[in-house]
Formats: C-alpha cells, sequence, structure tokens
C-alpha cells in the first residue's frame, strides 16, 4: 500500500481543547498538500476553515464530543450549525450512558435523528469501545445500521483506549451493508494504518498519520 493510498483514507485530525489556529492551519495546509480525505477539527474552528480555503479542504467536525451525553436536542443544533458553517462531514458520539441502562431503542433513535438533520452529509458514530462489552458492540452495530448511518467509528481518542483489530474485525461481521467503518484513537505506526485498512476500515482518524509516512 503506497503512502498516497494510505493518505486518502486519512481523516487528518486535531481536537485538542488548546490547539490553535496555527495548529489548524498546520493541520490544513498538510491535508491539502497530501490529499487525506478530511480535516477532522473542534466546531468553532469550522468558519474560519471556510473562509481561508473555501473548498479546497473537506471539513469534519465532532458532536456531543467528548462524552456524548448532550440531549439529542442540542446534538440536532450542532449538527445544524456545523453544516450551515460548512461542514460536510460530522461524527457523533452515542450517549453511552443509554447504553449502560440498556436503552438501545434510545441511542438509535437519536442516532436516526441526527442523520435526518445531517441529510446528505456524511454521519459517522462514536461508539467508544473502551466502555463496552462485546454484547454491547453488536447492538450498536445494530443501532448505527438499522438508523442507516454512513459509519461506525470506535473512539473518541480522549477514552481510556483507542481502536482495536479486534473490535474492527467484530464490527465487520455485525454492520450492515452501507456502514462502513473508522478507526481512531492509538494508531501509531505505518503498520497500524495498513492492518486497520486492510480489515476493512474506510477511514482511520488520527493526528500523525503525516509524520508516520513523512519519510517515505
Amino acid at each position: 500500500m503506497t503512502k498516497q493510498e494510505i493518505l486518502r483514507h486519512i481523516d487528518h485530525t486535531q481536537l485538542k481543547a488548546f490547539c490553535t489556529w496555527e495548529d489548524i492551519k498546520k493541520l490544513c495546509d498538510e491535508a491539502i498538500e497530501y490529499n487525506t480525505a478530511s480535516v477532522c477539527i473542534p466546531p468553532s474552528y469550522i468558519e474560519r476553515i471556510k473562509e481561508t480555503y473555501g473548498d479546497k479542504i473537506n471539513i469534519c467536525t465532532v458532536i456531543g464530543f467528548p462524552l456524548g451525553y448532550n440531549t439529542t436536542e442540542t446534538k440536532v443544533f450542532e449538527v445544524k450549525d456545523a453544516i450551515a458553517k460548512g461542514c460536510n462531514e460530522v461524527d457523533m458520539v452515542i450517549n453511552i450512558g443509554d447504553v449502560k441502562n440498556g436503552h438501545f431503542d434510545k441511542v438509535e433513535t437519536e442516532i436516526r435523528t441526527l442523520k435526518e438533520a445531517a441529510g446528505d452529509k456524511v454521519l459517522k458514530v462514536i461508539v467508544e469501545t473502551c466502555y463496552l462489552t462485546e454484547e454491547e458492540k453488536i447492538k450498536l452495530c445494530q443501532c448505527v445500521t438499522n438508523a442507516k448511518a454512513d459509519y461506525i467509528k470506535t473512539s473518541t481518542g480522549f477514552g481510556t483506549d483507542g481502536a482495536t483489530i479486534e473490535d474492527i474485525r467484530l464490527f465487520s461481521k455485525n454492520i450492515g451493508p452501507n456502514v462502513k467503518m473508522k478507526a481512531a484513537g492509538g494508531v501509531k505506526s505505518r503498520e497500524d494504518l495498513e492492518m486497520f485498512l486492510d480489515a476493512g476500515c474506510d477511514r482511520i482518524g488520527t493526528s500523525s498519520a503525516v509524520k508516520m509516512l513523512e519519510t517515505e
């Protein structure tokens, strides 16, 4: 797999609370230079990126991030606001409390509601695998599929662990044919990048893909 083939699957990410415009600008410049799938950035930077780069860059942001326990109404507002400001893709965090309470109907309804708010824009659903049992992961694959989201995503990168190949293999067996997979968190080497892509991931969220591959 060539460097270019890997990079076109990367959501080039900067979500630290203290990231500056210089950090975001560097991320965007790299995304354009290396033709990454998108930049994944805090909602507060969407407008400035759009004003600075126009249509040169695919903007992704996060919703209900990183804990997921915002109300559905709040998340809907976030989605609509992000899209109005120029975002093409949104990565939502599910309400993990609802999962732990066994309220999978509420989780599925929320995902469906946010997909309706996103319309033809891409919705990725972060399930934060580090907090889930295998049974919960399987049920969430069904929720994401039934709600017609575009992707299931492993992690925020802010939890106790990130993506694992075991979770991607489990997702692959349990999602519907129209759901893609995104691995995020803990991807630390070229070998990791290739491993997740070979396992069927369409996207990988990482802040360091360019650095991992810069020696080529």
